[in-house]
């Protein structure tokens, strides 16, 4: 039920900006180089993981983010993350966690659902969720939860 929520979210939330999603390289269990030039901005990071209408993360994950009542119990906690996980392992799990767990509830924010086989809105084809300057936010935020 709850993965038929999020899906059903997802559609209500907005795609990215007119961006196409970039190419990009895995080593391990990480994508090293930034989808974008630069670092992100964790200002804007933390801004959209609390934005429960683009990223959806507090629907599943908790942590030291506002209105701790609104946050979900289905994903593990962001609380200290920065210090379990490399920017490089942070950037693959919002790009593409179901390359790491192929039957996760987490969507790829980065992934065009059609080369998924997934029918999608027309709002949403051929374009990622959060664009690759959103995603590098995100990261540069979330590598800063170290405890």
């Amino acid at each position: 039920m709850a993965c038929l929520a999020v899906a059903g979210l997802l559609l209500a939330a907005s795609p990215g900006v007119g961006e196409e999603a970039v190419s990009y390289v895995v080593t391990g269990d990480a994508i090293m180089e930034p989808l974008v030039g630069g670092k992100g901005d964790p200002a804007r990071g933390a801004a959209l993981i609390s934005d429960r209408q683009r990223s959806l993360c507090t629907l599943c994950h908790s942590g030291p983010f506002p209105d701790a009542h609104l946050h979900g119990t289905l994903a593990p906690d962001l609380t200290g993350v920065g210090a379990r996980l490399s920017e490089g392992q942070i950037r693959l799990r919002l790009v593409d966690m179901k390359r790491r767990v192929p039957n996760t509830s987490m969507p790829s924010y980065y992934r065009i659902a059609e080369e998924e086989g997934r029918r999608v809105a027309t709002a949403w084809r051929s374009k990622p969720i959060l664009t690759g300057a959103d995603i590098e936010d995100i990261v540069a935020y979330l590598t800063t939860l170290k405890g």
